[in-house]
């Protein structure tokens, strides 16, 4: 056999279920019960050492 037919065939295969395996274990990590608190923290970092902003109600007194 070739070498390129072994690895084609290697690739339509094997590999393509690695890699669905691999998928679908990374689907259910993400998706996993105790996920939600890492992620929320992970999507909020970026606001971490952000100011809160001011009152909005009042007008400023810049003019």
């Amino acid at each position: 056999m070739e070498t390129y037919s072994f690895l084609r065939q290697l690739a339509d295969s094997w590999v393509l279920l690695a890699l669905t395996v691999f998928f679908m274990a990374v689907v259910v990590w993400v998706f996993r019960p105790g996920a939600k608190a890492a992620h929320t923290e992970a999507a909020s970092v970026i606001f971490r050492n952000d100011k809160k902003p001011g009152d909005m109600s009042s007008p400023s007194k810049e003019a």
